[in-house]
């Protein structure tokens, strides 16, 4: 079982390259704020895999709560920003 959870990682970590390809070179601000979001939320499952295959689930659950909430923190202030300084639309 151990074996699956390593390969639902590895995979997991292949599909934050897709959404952070969108968060580097992503047209608009909007496109690159939700790769922002998307590689987060990843993040937050892989933390949970790694503690899932270290035997160690209660420790990284918190980790992962704790950059669950600063990624959506992060997320929102980086939203409000561009909303009232740049405007969301422009290209960046």
């Amino acid at each position: 079982m151990e074996t699956a959870f390593k390969y639902i990682g590895i995979a997991l970590c292949f599909i934050m390259m897709i959404s952070l390809y969108r968060t580097v070179f992503g047209p608009t601000i909007l496109d690159r704020l939700i790769g922002t979001n998307a590689v987060g939320s990843k993040t937050t499952a892989l933390l949970v895999i790694i503690g899932i295959v270290f035997g160690r689930v209660d420790m990284f659950v918190d980790i992962a709560i704790a950059y669950a909430m600063l990624n959506f923190i992060a997320v929102l202030a980086a939203a409000k920003f561009y909303q009232k300084r740049k405007g969301l639309q422009d290209q960046a």
